[in-house]
């Protein structure tokens, strides 16, 4: 690893795989919505809202991670939707992501309940299951 790629991983406020799941479910979203993915800095087509992504997330999570969402959020410094809004806005700042002049931090604000979102409104998916 390089210096650069250290001091990054040291300025970072969450664990670095909080990063890569935000951008996977930035992908997600796109895909589930229909929205091409970003064509470049003026294609507000592809836009996710706040909103949008947190739904994203909260469904990627669920497929990933079923039932254990809250201790790989946990363990990723993730405990509420507000950090999943300041991972975003630290990427904006890093120019890794772009928002509207519409995005806000608070958009991500009291979203959801994590404990109801991934453990009281949980549904096992029976659809797959193995028949004898």
């Amino acid at each position: 690893m390089n210096t650069t790629s250290q001091s990054t991983q040291r300025r970072l406020r969450y664990h670095q795989h909080a990063y890569h799941f935000v951008f996977a479910s930035l992908q997600y979203t796109q895909e589930s919505l229909g929205r091409p993915r970003d064509l470049g800095p003026e294609d507000e087509d592809a836009h996710i809202s706040g909103e949008e992504l947190l739904e994203g997330i909260r469904r990627l999570a669920i497929e990933q991670f079923g039932l254990m969402t809250n201790c790989v959020f946990d363990r990723w410094g993730i405990q509420s939707t507000a950090d999943f809004g300041r991972i975003v806005f630290e990427l904006v700042e890093r120019g890794e992501m772009r928002k509207t002049d519409r995005d806000q931090l608070s958009d991500f604000v009291g979203a959801y309940d994590f404990e109801d979102a991934f453990e009281r409104d949980y549904q096992i998916d029976t659809n797959c299951a193995f028949h004898s």
